[in-house]
This record gives C-alpha cells, structure tokens and sequence, in this order.
C-alpha cells in the first residue's frame, strides 16, 4: 500500500492519511486479489494449495518463498488461452529453476532467458532451445557463440557489436568451424527503444531515450541496426523487438511504442524490400501488489493489444506480423508467498505525538530487495492465528543492518502481533528470488511449491556450508 507518512503526526497521537488508512480493515480476512487462487484462511491458519503454512513453517522454517503450482499454471495458461494467435515467452528473469522452466514447456510457453546461467537452468530442464529467445545487454562472443551452438531460436541483439560478433559467428558456421552442421543460420530481432515514457519507477522503465537497452528508433540507430542485420550473410532478421518496461497497467504506452516501432517496420519493408515477418511487443504487465493495484486480466490484454496493432497496421496498409509478448511477473509474481517469523515488535514515537510499531521478522532485504530498491509496496497478513485484538497499523521490517530494510511499508496488523507469529507477503513470485542475496551473509530460503496438500523443495535452504563453499581464505 502506498506509504504516505508526511502529515500522519497529530497533536492527540492520532493518525491521517487517505481513506485506506482512516478506514482499517480486517486483518483476519484476505483479499483474493492479492493472493493466489488456492490461498485461503482456516481457523486463522494461512492454506496455500491444500498445505497449512504453519505445518510447512514447522517442517521447512522460515524464510521461505511458498509458490502455488495450480496458480502457475493457471496463469500460464490463461495467457497462451488468451494470446492464442502470439508467441508467448514467459520471462525467465522473475524466477526460474528447472521445475518451473518444465511447467512453462508443459503448458505450451517458449522463454525468454538473459544470461548463461538461465540458459544453463533451462537446456538442464530439457527445454526445447529453438522456444528459447536470449535477451541482453551486453552480449559477449562466447556468450553467444554457446547460444547459436545450442540452436536458441531467437536472439534479440542490443548493440552495434553484437551485430558484428553475429555476424562472426555466422560466418564460422560456414566454414564449418565446430558448429553443428544441422545449423545454417542465426535468427535474430532487433531490440528498438520507442521513446515512450512508461508510468512506473525509473529504473524499471525500458523504452525511453535515455538508458542502456536497445537502439533509438529518433536517432535513426534502429534503422541502420536493421541494415547492417540485413546485409550481414548467415542473419536472419525475425523482425523488431519492443519493450516499455515493467509494472504496466495503462495501455496506452503500448499503443504509443506500437505506433512507432510499427512505423519502423513499414519503413524498413519500403527501403529494404523485405516484410519483416514478427513483432514482439514485450512484456511488463503488473500485478495488483495491494488494494491500489487494478491490473487487467490475460484476455483483457489481449484484446487491448490485438485492437492496436490491428488499428495501426490499417493505417500503414501493411499486413500484420507474427506477433509475440514476454509475461513473467504476470505468471509467477502472485503465485508465490513469502512466509516470516516475527521476532520482535517495537513502538516508536514519530513527530508530533504520533507512534508506529515496527514488525521485525526473520528475513528482509537479501530475500525481497524490491521495496528498497524500486520503493515498491507490498501488503501482508497473519499467517498462523485468528485474531480478535484491533488492526494495528504496522512496518514489517527485515533483520539486516540497514534503516532501507523494509519489506511492508504500511499494512493493518492485529494490535497482539507478538514473537512467533507467522507473516505471509503475498505477490513476492518476481524477483524476489532472483534478486535474492547473501547480504550480512543471509542464506537465500527454500522455494517450496504446494500443490493438492503436498509441499515439494524446488530450491532447498542455502546453509553455511554454501556460503564458506567459495571463500577460499581459510588456511588449510
């Protein structure tokens, strides 16, 4: 929920702010939209497909990362239903493990991997490479070379020098030089930055003029990106790549890039000659994190982005390409929990008389960097008992040693929230786990996923014994 502490202070102690704060809700109750499908209370017990989180908490400890297998694979599937006539990547950079990378092929999903070791996780999984696209910033040769080798079906370059390490690697592949002779040429999209200014945080905004990812379609570098993969012998050039950034829930970013990149495409089609046959639009749509979140649902999306392609290329007089999108956080981020120990509770005195009690559980930044990282804001509830006490208004923090440590800015709490308790964070599934670290040497929790009363360790606990593995300074 959004944090609003400027003006909360009164004279008598009490607190302000919009109406969400004024009106305290329930905090026995769950909001469905918020949660995974199967998740529900019992007699105060949080349940998560058919486990009792305090049966798993007890088994498994805590911190651990809860993931929804029927709620995955809901997902996933709602969105290949939905874009039926897309490619559909599921972006492999929320998270990834082999059984996750199995359920995408299961349910009819290619993927989207941008580094070697999640082309590592998915080739382990046996997933098949030509459903593989392979973004990145910063590709280097052997980096790529492995890629074309292993027979990844699309390779979205990013720079003038990719292009020419490509094109190297190409032209091995014609002189036989230890690639697999079945393989004849590199398919590749050009990744484009449209110059839209998306409405979602700095950092995870991709398509406006001044960050590190694609080429400019203003300054004219996509265009001569697209010649120099047309001329280029052994590329085969699939056509543009867009992406707007992340967190998206207004489409209006999307028309505007597909306006532009399309605009794009019809002008390499008139100088070149040649029908670009794909455009893939990206991924980035949000998730409601709390009550302020209204994202819209897979075939929502669909037909908002069906309508504007199809509007666009009716202005232009071009036949519609191949079109494709890349969900990652719209999958897994609210198939995942995050379950917590309280350790302790702390009342502090804020300015002017008012007083916030801080919630300290046993993790915190090394496993959910996000709300330090992107200030972004999550929503929580007791996950092990009913309450009859009032809500409280409460800061879920983490156990690291930093003030930024803050896992749920403002959430309503039971007023008994004691030591023990459970805390489950629901929407934690993107990039919790991926961005997850050893800071103050933390080990990184399990990933258990549940399903039909069974819990199942995807990624066990790390353990001291992980973290010593690679410090080689110990004298023997």
């Amino acid at each position: 929920m959004p944090s609003h502490e400027a003006g909360w202070a009164h004279a008598d102690g009490a607190l302000k702010g919009p109406s969400w704060l004024r009106e305290p809700h329930d905090p026995n109750a769950l909001v469905p939209s918020l949660w995974s499908q199967t998740a529900h209370k019992d007699a105060g017990d949080l349940v998560v497909g058919g486990v009792r989180l305090p049966d798993l908490a007890a088994e498994h400890m805590t911190p651990a990362y809860v993931l929804d297998e029927a709620d995955f694979r809901s997902r996933a599937r709602a969105f290949r239903e939905a874009f039926s006539d897309y490619d559909v990547f599921y972006a492999g950079k929320a998270f990834l493990c082999t059984t996750v990378a199995r359920w995408i092929a299961e349910e009819g999903l290619n993927l989207d991997v941008c580094s070697p070791g999640e082309l590592t996780v998915a080739l382990t999984a046996g997933f098949d490479p030509a459903r593989i696209g392979y973004h990145g910033n910063n590709k280097g040769y052997p980096e790529l070379r492995r890629a074309v080798h292993e027979g990844v079906g699309r390779i979205i370059v990013d720079s003038f020098e990719e292009i020419e390490r490509l094109t190297q690697i190409a032209r091995d592949l014609v002189t036989g030089a230890g690639a697999p002779s079945s393989i004849t040429q590199v398919r590749v999209m050009v990744r484009v930055t449209a110059g839209v200014e998306a409405h979602t945080h700095e950092y995870i905004a991709t398509a406006h003029e001044d960050q590190k990812f694609g080429f400019s379609i203003t300054s004219g570098d996509a265009a001569e990106a697209v010649r120099r993969v047309v001329a280029a012998p052994g590329l085969t050039l699939l056509g543009l790549h867009s992406h707007i950034g992340s967190q998206i829930f207004d489409s209006s970013g999307f028309e505007v890039a597909a306006r532009r990149v399309l605009a794009l495409h019809h002008e390499v089609s008139e100088e070149l000659g040649i029908t670009l046959p794909e455009l893939d639009l990206g991924g980035g749509f949000g998730i409601a994190y709390t009550t302020q979140d209204d994202p819209s649902d897979p075939a929502q999306l669909a037909t908002e982005l069906t309508k504007i392609v199809e509007h666009e290329c009716r202005a232009l007089g071009i036949d519609q390409p191949r079109l494709s999108i890349e969900p990652g956080r719209a999958i897994v981020g609210p198939s995942m929990c995050t379950l917590y120990t309280v350790g302790t509770v702390k009342e502090v005195a804020l300015d002017g008389g008012a007083r916030r009690t801080y919630v300290s559980v046993d993790g915190g930044m090394s496993d959910n960097i996000r709300t330090a990282l992107y200030d972004a804001d999550y929503s929580c509830t007791l996950a092990s008992r009913h309450s009859d006490a009032p809500p409280m208004l409460t800061r879920v923090v983490g156990k690291h040693c930093e003030a930024g440590d803050i896992l749920v800015k403002d959430e309503f709490l039971a007023s008994d929230v004691r030591a023990g308790d459970l805390v489950a964070v629901p929407g934690t599934g993107a990039y919790c786990r991926s961005m997850a670290s050893n800071y103050n040497h933390a080990l990184r929790p399990p990933v258990i996923a549940v399903r039909d009363g069974v819990a199942t360790v995807l990624l066990r606990r790390e353990t001291e014994a992980d973290l010593l593995a690679t410090d080689l300074g110990v004298n023997p």
